[in-house]
């Protein structure tokens, strides 16, 4: 089925909902319950009163806040007035806001007024009183603060006269596959963040195949861990769920705790989510008085993932599927996937087969492809990628060619199957006496370990060899290491280049709020212990 033919555009998916599903719950959000119909309601409203304050096709705004339902009507309410919403991420300062917004000509924004001690809105004013998406302003949660309305007064905006819900669904109407319906900004860990732009007919059809692949039906409930602004939590998250008619469960700051009490309490049959969820999850000392025997459905990806874990997600937490998969935001995020029947070792080693209508090739730095088995760049070609960055030519024409291929700037190559094994980061490679050394390979080989539960890699200067590795340890639950005995071990299952010259046991990895490991932390870690 292809949704996007289908649907056409997110906005229309609930309306669609709507139809299929009535009053089954949609949205559990603390102790709301939203049923489809009244969704599509809340969704009308907003794209009522979006329109009211002048936001039409075309209209950039941006969403600041964490996952919750107003995060999601929102996004429905901007769209479905032909606006494109800008995720922000929750955890950036003010002037990294203000450099996306005015990078992508935001008129608007959305932003939470008291989330972890912030009003985005007031911080904004403070560092950027200029700022043109300042100019309206609406607060999603909690008090006011200083935007210009409260959440509630914006949807009184959308409840007046039968004429406005009907120019709302004929705005609805009006939405194609091929109309822009995000632009996301890219973390910016390799300079300032650039905008992806992607329609709505991208994300329908990449995440409808998915979500079926994946085999969600709509008696399941989906604890939504991800971050919204990322397109894990968005599009693999509510949008895939809402496909189905699967509850959504937005959690807005993880907790394995409060995550072990929601999965017992809602039922929970679907969790998607970086390794360090299942970690957590599996180490909490309260997980065995819980009834976990809902979960059914899990994807891992964004990291290494040692195959003990996806045997104890398994039998620990009760899973019948565990996956893997791997995409990047230029591809709507999702460029392969393993498959159900696939082994514990296929989806531990290997990132899967492409979806349906996406290639995907090994080049070297010439772009001709390397041999079979050979590690090179890999490219990605289909429906799923990117028409560009947001105002942004030169940085485009780097990065798609005029054939169409996306430089991921990631190393991998295939399997005898035909898996696609990523072996880094390009940016991440560092070089060791003249061998070329990946960090997530030699992760992957330190997981093997039955001591450590975690691992991060990073290159560090050294006099002698140029660079060396350096790696940061979580020790398994109950296990003692020493950087002696990890160096050991690692002389004994990886070629000497590999082994990392520098060990550093902690107790956790820093990450971001999207769980991707803070590699620039653990340099400056390693700096300052050398001072």
């Amino acid at each position: 089925m292809r949704h996007d033919l289908e649907h056409r555009s997110i906005p229309n998916v609930v309306r669609a909902a709507a139809r299929r599903f009535g009053a089954a719950t949609a949205l559990v959000d603390a102790e709301r319950r939203i049923g489809f119909d009244e969704l599509e309601d809340l969704m009308i409203r907003a794209v009522a009163a979006a329109r009211a304050l002048g936001i039409g096709p075309g209209d950039r705004v941006g969403l600041c806040a964490p996952n919750c339902a107003e995060w999601i009507v929102a996004a429905l309410g901007i769209q479905g007035a032909g606006g494109i919403v800008v995720p922000l991420n929750t955890r950036f300062k003010a002037r990294e806001l203000s450099y996306i917004l005015r990078r992508s000509g935001a008129r608007a924004l959305f932003a939470a007024a008291s989330f972890l001690g912030t009003d985005y809105t007031a911080d904004l004013r403070r560092a950027d009183p200029e700022l043109p998406a300042l100019r309206t302003t609406v607060s999603l949660l909690g008090p006011r603060g200083e935007a210009a309305l409260a959440w509630d007064d914006f949807l009184d905006l959308g409840s007046g006269s039968a004429r406005a819900v009907t120019a709302a669904h004929e705005a609805v109407d009006r939405l194609t596959p091929d109309h822009v319906s995000d632009v996301m900004f890219t973390s910016g860990t390799t300079g300032h963040p650039k905008g992806v732009v992607l329609t709505h007919g991208q994300s329908l059809r990449a995440y409808g195949w998915m979500s079926a692949q994946y085999g969600f039906r709509a008696s399941d409930s989906f604890l939504v861990i991800p971050p919204f602004f990322h397109c894990f939590g968005y599009k693999a998250g509510w949008l895939a769920s809402f496909l189905h008619g699967v509850t959504v469960i937005p959690m807005a700051v993880f907790d394995a705790g409060r995550a072990l009490e929601l999965i017992e309490r809602e039922r929970v049959a679907i969790l998607l989510g970086p390794p360090t969820i299942f970690h957590d999850l599996l180490r909490h000392p309260g997980r065995r008085d819980r009834d976990l025997s809902s979960l059914r459905v899990s994807m891992t990806g964004g990291s290494t993932i040692p195959e003990p874990l996806i045997h104890a997600m398994r039998e620990d937490l009760t899973f019948d599927v565990v996956l893997s998969a791997y995409g990047l935001t230029e591809s709507t995020a999702l460029v392969t996937t393993t498959r159900i029947g696939d082994t514990e070792r296929t989806v531990a080693r290997t990132t899967g087969r492409p979806l349906p209508d996406v290639e995907i090739r090994l080049t070297d730095d010439s772009g001709a492809e390397v041999p079979a088995g050979e590690n090179g760049e890999i490219r990605v070609r289909g429906y799923n990628v990117t028409q560009g960055y947001w105002d942004d030519p030169r940085e485009t024409a780097a990065a798609i060619d005029t054939d169409g291929w996306l430089r991921t700037g990631d190393i991998g190559h295939l399997d005898a199957a035909g898996n696609l094994v990523i072996v880094d980061r390009r940016k991440e490679m560092y070089i060791v006496g003249g061998f070329n050394a990946y960090p997530a390979e030699i992760e992957k080989l330190l997981l093997g370990c039955a001591r450590i539960a975690q691992a991060a890699v990073v290159g560090v200067p050294d006099d002698r060899l140029g660079e060396v590795g350096c790696a940061f340890v979580v020790p398994a639950p109950g296990a003692r290491l020493t950087e002696d005995g990890v160096v050991a071990w690692a002389r004994d299952h990886m070629a000497n280049f590999k082994v990392p010259r520098h060990v550093r046991v902690v107790e956790a990895l820093p990450r971001n709020a999207g769980l991707k490991v803070l590699k620039d932390d653990l340099r400056a870690r390693f700096r300052e212990g050398e001072h």
